[in-house]
């Protein structure tokens, strides 16, 4: 009888989601920018940014290890990628209204929604198709 080898799983398609918000980020801006001029579109490109950079980070700290043997550590990176999203998420918000106060906050905290709204919706966005074998 031979040895099974272990399952392998499937990486996230992390690097493919933050290209996706990224690039929804910008489309929204450069929209906002054609239609309803420069102040807007600076407003929804911070909005998008402040929700994509700690989203990017998170990907960064949390998927650094994998497999089995590496639990604890995986444990451990999602904790401080969490608590790091946190505070830069908290740190970027009060950068923009300190530094660059949306011209039209609406359209900043839009921005802002809809980019993590990318971001809940992109694991389904990117899931790999199915193998159905048809029974016989």
């Amino acid at each position: 009888m031979q040895p099974t080898a272990p399952a392998k799983l499937p990486r996230p398609r992390i690097a493919a989601l933050i290209l996706i918000q990224c690039g929804v980020v910008m489309g929204m801006a450069l929209i906002a920018w054609g239609v309803l001029g420069e102040g807007t579109a600076v407003s929804v490109l911070t909005g998008g940014l402040v929700a994509a950079v700690p989203s990017a980070f998170f990907a960064w700290r949390a998927f650094r290890y994998q497999g089995a043997g590496q639990a604890r550590h995986i444990v451990k990176s999602f904790y401080h990628a969490e608590a790091g999203k946190f505070g830069l998420t908290a740190a970027l918000f009060t950068l923009v209204f300190v530094a660059v106060p949306p011209s039209n906050p609406a359209f900043f905290f839009g921005a802002y929604v809809v980019t993590l709204l990318v971001q809940w919706l992109g694991p389904w966005l990117l899931r790999r198709p199915s193998r159905i074998q048809s029974r016989g």
